[in-house]
């Protein structure tokens, strides 16, 4: 077996999304403040910086404005600001809109931005870069490494060059490994090697379960005529049915370009239900097919979202490493926003891992990071939020009542705070004792297959290559799975990853087309088993996105 070389940072950053780039921004400023030389180094698993990034996005510019207060003069694309929201309950045939001064201010967007993310994290590659940041963007970390005495030291690529069967072609590289006196990881929601540092060093006891989502989201070039840049409107509703939680967003921004998209709690328990299904029967409604008549569909991709919030969130800091941004879990599911707490994360976990070092310190706990979150104006803004997802796993009625009340008439302080104990995947029901859903054939003009929708979100992945979608068990998903759930993975996933097919002999089996993987994670989290587990694949393979 080849030997993996290595390389020594004082600080190895895994991930360049917001949380990561903004923690290299962070550290890089305080070393040119303080005229203290300090390494750092970004692994990003997508092929660019960006490429993998995809949110809806209104951004609050709040963390930005302390981490980079000149971004305007510095050309960040922060897109639109927007003019106007609009927050409307659907029906299947009609729309109710509430009015303005109705909305709690977790819905009001005054000061926020419309934004492309995967550019504005391209910027923050850039201004990361100029500081002085090593980014290795196309290099998944695929392994931690540990001390003798437990604590994190750093992480490991994966290797590349290795053929589906485990034999090495002729381009076969051993990863590189890459040592660090602290490890920040920022791969975001459900992210490989969080979930294993979550697991071995219980950073969850005492919490609720995680409680995560999907969003899937596209971007259509609309008719001047449908454009109203700065327009924000999100809803509730149909197609979802009442004890299903999710809801819709539709952004308008300039240059007639309108992003639109539904995200669903992945804690919904009829298995015959399909995430992507009920996105392409929302487009069909009413008040939002006029936005699409004549319109052109640009660019199509999926995401997990780790939605649970403050009740949900992990210790931060354990030996070694530290948490942060979504792969932590601090995005505000009540405002539906995340990017900026993504950045004051990272620039938090900056400012603890800065002092850490130039006192000479390494491997140990940053507790220095948790108790400045605690008092962050990011720890009050979610506190005021804690309860909204827990209050929606008691059904729509219920939970937009309460959240009203919470949100609108307390501002957020609820004296109590809800618990619930059951995690996401133990939430679906047997498919005999669910209603089926029938779907509509897409029209290939508003809606859509699965095929078509991977196509223009030019997602790779090397056909020759280990599958990363692994199987703890190979029987389970025709024993189980099938059996009993109707073989919920070709529904939940939107890519088209998963189908059953008959073997020669007419058994059932499960058809695993990795190539097709957006890394959206949702089988990680929902397969009922736990039995999948996804993996970086390698290089910087998967979705290119553009400005999701």
């Amino acid at each position: 077996m080849a030997e993996r070389e290595s390389m020594e940072y004082d600080v190895v950053v895994v991930g360049g999304g917001p949380a990561g780039l903004s923690t290299a921004i962070r550290l890089k400023q305080l070393a040119a403040e303080r005229s203290h030389e300090i390494s750092v180094c970004v692994l990003e698993k997508g092929s660019e910086i960006g490429a993998h990034i995809l949110s809806g996005a209104v951004m609050d510019p709040r963390a930005l404005n302390e981490l980079i207060p000149d971004w305007k003069e510095k050309d960040a694309p922060m897109g639109t600001l927007v003019t106007e929201d609009k927050f409307l309950f659907l029906t299947e045939k009609g729309s109710r809109s509430t009015p303005n001064w109705l909305l709690p201010d977790c819905f009001q967007n005054h000061g926020n931005y419309i934004v492309r993310l995967g550019y504005v994290t391209r910027w923050l590659g850039e201004q990361a870069e100029a500081l002085g940041v090593d980014l290795f963007p196309g290099f998944a970390a695929t392994e931690i490494l540990y001390t003798e005495a437990g604590a994190v030291k750093g992480v490991a690529t994966g290797d590349m060059g290795v053929a589906r069967d485990g034999s090495h072609t002729d381009h076969y590289q051993p990863g590189m490994e890459l040592h660090a006196r602290y490890t920040v990881f920022a791969e975001g929601s459900r992210g490989q090697l969080g979930r294993e540092l979550i697991s071995r060093y219980k950073l969850d006891a005492g919490r609720n379960p995680q409680s995560y989502a999907i969003g899937i989201k596209e971007i259509w070039e609309v008719d001047p005529s449908q454009s109203q840049p700065g327009l924000v409107t999100h809803t509730a509703g149909w197609p979802l049915d009442s004890d299903t939680y999710g809801g819709s967003f539709l952004y308008h921004m300039a240059d007639n370009i309108v992003a639109v998209g539904l995200v669903v709690g992945l804690d919904y328990a009829n298995p015959w239900l399909s995430p992507f299904e009920e996105f392409q029967r929302y487009k069909t409604h009413p008040a939002i097919r006029p936005t699409f008549e004549g319109a052109k569909r640009i660019a199509y991709g999926a995401r997990s979202l780790t939605a649970g919030g403050l009740l949900s969130l992990p210790k931060l800091c354990f030996p070694g490493g530290v948490l942060v941004g979504c792969e932590a879990g601090v995005l505000n599911a009540s405002r539906i926003k995340g990017s900026h707490s993504a950045i004051k994360t990272g620039a938090l976990a900056a400012e603890a891992a800065f002092d850490a070092i130039i006192a000479e310190r390494s491997h140990d706990e940053l507790v220095a990071y948790p108790t400045a979150f605690e008092s962050s104006w990011l720890h009050a803004e979610l506190n005021k939020s804690r309860n909204f997802k827990q209050w929606f796993k008691k059904g729509r009625t219920i939970g937009t009542l309460m959240t009203g009340i919470e949100q609108w008439l307390l501002k957020g302080k609820m004296p109590w705070s809800l618990r619930h104990n059951k995690p996401d995947h133990a939430c679906l029901q047997p498919a005999a004792e669910c209603a089926r859903i029938d779907y509509p054939k897409p029209d290939g003009k508003l809606t859509f297959d699965r095929l078509s929708s991977v196509f223009i979100s030019n997602t790779n992945h090397d056909e020759n290559e280990p599958i990363h979608l692994t199987l703890k068990d190979a029987s389970v998903p025709v024993s189980i799975n099938l059996a009993k759930y109707g073989g919920p993975e070709t529904r939940y996933c939107p890519a088209g990853v998963y189908e059953f097919i008959k073997t020669e002999t007419g058994e059932d089996q499960l058809q695993i087309n990795a190539q097709n993987c957006v890394h959206c994670k949702t089988c990680d989290i929902k397969d009922p088993t736990q039995n999948i587990v996804w993996v970086a694949p390698q290089g910087g393979e998967g979705p290119v996105y553009n400005g999701m």
